[in-house]
């Protein structure tokens, strides 16, 4: 590249910080215990909306700061045919709820209600409002979706799981 005076002109590459390790791989040390968490996933999500599985494991993984499901998450999310805007308008769903349906709206709601118990209870109307829009069998579809992107936050979150490397279809 030039630029004008025959002088080159070179473009560099930042240098990231370096990669933290993991602390340890657990699924390779508890095998029995990933191949459960493996199945009790795939049971958990049946009869929902792909995209709507999606948005809520980002909505957990984001609350729960995990940095391999946000990676993992938004890559299937995108393979599955979610738009960039709408996962990155995720974090601040309360100001941009335009970007989805009341149905996610519940889902992401409730969402927030499960996985930060730290604030008490889940909310009467936070259920009910999920309640309103999810028939009983598929509502407790939702609730053992959050449940179950909550764990694996927790082992990703302890044992510092590094992301960038996931790729879609790795794990299924």
């Amino acid at each position: 590249m030039t630029n004008g005076d025959d002088s080159t002109t070179t473009v560099t590459t930042p240098e990231y910080a370096p990669e933290q390790p993991a602390r340890m791989r657990w699924a390779k040390h508890a095998p029995e215990v990933y191949k459960t968490m493996v199945r009790l996933d795939a049971a958990a999500q049946q009869g929902l909306d792909p995209t709507l599985v999606e948005l809520v494991r980002l909505r957990a993984s984001q609350l729960n700061h995990c940095a391999f499901c946000l990676d993992m998450h938004t890559k299937d999310a995108l393979a599955a045919g979610e738009s960039v805007q709408r996962i990155v308008q995720l974090a601040a769903w309360e100001e941009s709820k335009h970007f989805y349906t009341e149905k996610e709206l519940a889902a992401i709601e409730l969402t927030e209600a499960v996985t930060v118990l730290t604030d008490g209870f889940v909310p009467d109307e936070v259920y009910e409002r999920a309640a309103a829009h999810f028939e009983e069998a598929e509502l407790a579809q939702l609730i053992a979706t959050i449940t179950v992107i909550n764990a694996w936050n927790r082992f990703g979150v302890t044992t510092r799981a590094v992301p960038g490397h996931y790729q879609v279809g790795d794990f299924g």
